[in-house]
């Protein structure tokens, strides 16, 4: 945003499909609650009507993921730079930031793909940071990528079937060849589980399709559903929506509150669409540059001013148009300033 803005000859500003503002990038610099508004105020406004978390001491509350401290680099660059956070036992966590702040690397250190240089993850009172990614998912850690990581050359059925590898009671392979009643039992349990998972993230007509055959969209339908199979009790979701339809976003909502009910588990989400994490989230975490700027409810969280900067920037013209957040937004044609282009 801030390159285009730098190298345009003109600028629009659009917003649910209307153009809200016309002209230059020195006009737009004149209306800075513009951008506010459309990026963070906008999300911050809509939970006006939303109760705030209850504040409760730390100590009090019973913590599902606890981080301590967590510091890594690369290269001597610091990738995480002593990030605490924690995961009330129900709580929807959203975890935000700029490309580049550090929250699929903090995602990496808390499932054990990656090993901090210091600190300490807790997952339900026990510390797991010297355990391997497959012994924290064993104590009940669930992780989805943004890539979607699945089986290609499966179906759905069967990728979510494999998913459900920690509940097979059979995996003696002479059962399986002399078909004793134990396998066979087994086997009809998992596929009762997998047409419950494709009927709740609406997957039943893509059951005999090649995972590689689907929509980017529909991957990652396949990928959460494969989490929720797994029955964790903490769960990493990293940007859900991202390759999601707007109109099967908006559905998101209520269907990760729907897999978080039915688990009763803990949900992080790592999100770049601040209306959705929003609306979600019980609390926001904000990261840049690997640390954490604020944590709170997600109203107080998208008002405060050092968050506004990380995603809009630092720069003179940058924080121009971050300006004061309590500038009132122009909502017709009149009160905005525009600039026709001279046809000669």
């Amino acid at each position: 945003m801030n390159v285009a803005v730098a190298v345009a000859d003109r600028v629009y500003v659009m917003e649910s499909g209307a153009v809200r503002f016309s002209g230059t990038s020195e006009e737009l610099a004149a209306h800075p609650e513009l951008l506010w508004s459309i990026y963070l105020k906008q999300a911050s406004e809509s939970l006006g009507a939303q109760a705030a978390v209850a504040a409760t001491p730390d100590r009090e509350r019973h913590h599902d993921l606890e981080v301590r401290g967590i510091s890594l680099a690369f290269g001597g660059n610091a990738a995480l730079d002593d990030v605490s956070l924690y995961a009330a036992h129900g709580e929807v966590v959203g975890i935000i930031g700029p490309n580049g702040a550090g929250k699929t690397t903090l995602f990496d250190v808390i499932s054990g793909f990656l090993r901090a240089d210091s600190g300490r993850v807790e997952l339900a009172g026990v510390d797991v940071t010297e355990r391997t990614a497959s012994a924290r998912a064993r104590l009940g850690l669930g992780r989805s990528f943004q890539d979607s990581r699945l089986f290609s050359g499966l179906t759905v059925r069967d990728a979510l079937a494999v998913s459900l590898e920690r509940f097979t009671d059979v995996s003696d392979p002479f059962n399986a060849i002399l078909r004793l009643p134990l396998q066979v039992r087994t086997e009809a349990a998992v596929m009762h589980r997998v047409d419950e998972l494709l009927e709740l993230f609406g997957l039943e007509r893509y059951g005999d399709n090649l995972i590689s055959e689907l929509s980017t969209g529909s991957r990652r339908l396949v990928d959460l559903a494969a989490v929720v199979a797994h029955q964790p009790t903490v769960v990493l979701l990293d940007e859900p929506s991202s390759g999601v339809a707007q109109r099967e976003v908006e559905a998101m909502v209520e269907l990760l509150r729907t897999v978080r009910d039915r688990l009763d588990a803990t949900m992080l989400v790592v999100e770049h669409d601040i209306a959705f994490i929003a609306e979600l989230a019980d609390r926001l975490v904000a990261m840049d540059r690997g640390a954490v700027l604020a944590s709170g409810a997600p109203q107080a969280v998208l008002e405060s001013p050092e968050v506004g900067e990380a995603f809009l920037g630092t720069g003179a013209l940058a924080v121009s148009r971050s300006g004061p957040s309590s500038a009132p937004v122009p909502t017709t044609a009149a009160t905005v300033t525009t600039t026709e282009v001279d046809p000669a």
